[in-house]
């Protein structure tokens, strides 16, 4: 009798192994009959298969095979790589002829989902047939970064602050509207406001949206996410949601279970939710997601604790160093859309350069520290809602992990940010794939063939949108200086 595929490869730990029994409890308990295998893609969506929890059960044993075909896709599923060349466009070996990979459920994350039916949830890890990781799956990439952490002694714990837009659905009829095509997405929602604005943190306003948050809300507490506030945000309709911290991996599955659970509560309530960064809707203003973070030993013990006269420990300043050394390189893992672009102007409360600031808002990374206080942290700015969870915490692991074993210095703290005399941020999606191409340490750390698959896939956006623009050179056409392109491109996936 053959060995079922998790047990060849050692895929399971004993703790995943209990929690695969536990899992199995949980479906009986709960009379659970669907279970969703998901797997977070290149641009952090989730995608994955709907199973009976027969199949699920034989998943624990022999993993799930699924196509890999969504990873030929850019975000309007152009078809970016050829997989019918022998080597399907990667200069990764086996990824020719579109072969399928096994999705082996790490049942820990097991979660029923309370918004349907006898329905549960599972995050996948991706791997080939040969039982080696899948070499373009984000979430394998960020248990990468963390295991090295780990092998020196210390854990990322990570806070998410998330803004975005609720509105509500005017118009669902798919009648006389495009539907899409392989590089051109379907016609976004016709949406409109659901509050007013502006006026940050009025408690009448977020009053106004409570009927519709509350449902939501309702979901996030039930599956056990660590829910802290939802905040009435700067512009109308605009809502920042943001949860206690996790360990590294926890909080990546937790952001990205958020952003879906969000936009499918919303919708089945007549409702719209999004995380794009500027939508082309007049008034609304960008969203971001500040990504807070520290570093603990193995006890649980903070490490970037500052003593008396310092903004953090010397650990934490040399964390600081390396996310600002390789901050240029990181933002199309921190801001990966064209949009996301549109924050980073001076005197924006969002950056434009590789600062860093004791509790200033318009430094990249924002130092939320005392002398002796355990909570002390950093807080980095940079980006955008739309962000793949996953890259965004593998970017941030690596580039501190870099700066605490090399010792990299900061430089001074800044006063005033947008005018100090440092780097500064690409202000453009292109700009920012060209100094990914050229990054040897993200080439390092990554992957050669997961940065050149990244450069290309970013550049098919690039393209896409260059091409529209020079189409449509009439900026008056533009709303919020947002273009038609960007909203279709962006609004309704993220």
């Amino acid at each position: 009798m053959s060995t079922k595929f998790i047990d060849q490869y050692g895929l399971y730990t004993a703790d995943q192994s209990a929690a695969a029994a536990a899992s199995l409890d949980a479906i009986e308990r709960n009379g659970i009959e669907i279970v969703r295998l998901v797997w977070p893609d290149q641009h952090g969506l989730l995608r994955g298969k709907a199973l009976t929890k027969d199949s699920y059960r034989a998943a624990l044993a022999s993993g799930s095979d699924i196509t890999m075909a969504p990873f030929f896709f850019d975000p309007a599923n152009a078809i970016v790589f050829n997989p019918f060349t022998p080597d399907g466009g990667f200069t990764i070996d086996g990824l020719g002829g579109s072969p399928n990979v096994k999705m082996v459920p790490d049942p820990g994350t097991f979660t029923v989902l309370p918004w349907l039916e006898k329905t549960a949830l599972v995050f996948c890890d991706l791997y080939m047939s040969d039982g080696r990781p899948f070499p373009l799956a984000p979430r394998s990439i960020l248990k990468k970064m963390l295991s090295e952490l780990a092998d020196a002694g210390m854990k990322l714990i990570a806070g998410v602050e998330m803004e975005w837009y609720l509105t509500k659905m005017l118009e669902q009829n798919l009648d006389g509207v495009s539907l899409g095509a392989p590089g051109s997405p379907a016609d976004p929602p016709v949406v409109a406001p659901v509050a007013r604005g502006y006026n940050y943190l009025l408690v009448e306003h977020l009053d106004e949206i409570d009927p519709v948050l509350a449902p939501i809300r309702d979901a996030l507490l039930s599956m056990g996410l660590p829910l802290r506030s939802f905040d009435d945000e700067w512009a109308p309709s605009q809502v920042e949601t943001t949860f206690d911290v996790l360990e590294g991996l926890a909080a990546a599955d937790s952001a990205a279970l958020f952003r879906t659970t969000t936009k499918q509560v919303a919708r089945r309530n007549g409702h719209h939710a999004s995380f794009m960064c500027t939508p082309a809707i007049a008034g609304f203003y960008a969203n971001g997601w500040h990504l807070h973070t520290s570093i603990v030993d193995n006890d649980g013990t903070n490490l970037m604790v500052p003593g008396e006269g310092e903004s953090l420990s010397e650990l934490g300043r040399h964390y600081v160093g390396g996310t600002l050394a390789h901050g240029v390189a990181a933002s199309v893992f921190t801001t990966p859309t064209v949009n996301g672009y549109r924050r980073r102007r001076p005197y924006s409360l969002a950056p434009d350069r590789l600062t860093w600031g004791q509790d200033n808002r318009a430094a990249m990374m924002r130092v939320i520290s005392a002398p002796g206080d355990a909570a002390s942290h950093v807080e980095n700015r940079v980006g955008d809602s739309a962000a793949n969870p996953y890259l965004y915490l593998a970017a941030q692991a690596a580039a501190g992990l870099d700066g605490i074993v090399n010792r990299v210095e900061p430089g001074p703290i800044s006063t005033d940010p947008y005018a100090a005399d440092v780097l500064q941020l690409p202000t453009s999606l292109a700009e920012a794939v060209d100094a990914l191409e050229s990054d040897t340490f993200y080439r390092k750390v990554f992957g050669e063939g997961f940065v050149d698959y990244m450069v290309t896939m970013k550049r098919s956006e690039v393209d896409r949108h260059q091409a529209w623009v020079e189409a449509n050179p009439d900026e008056s056409t533009y709303v919020n200086g947002v273009t038609d392109w960007e909203h279709r491109e962006y609004f309704d996936l993220f």
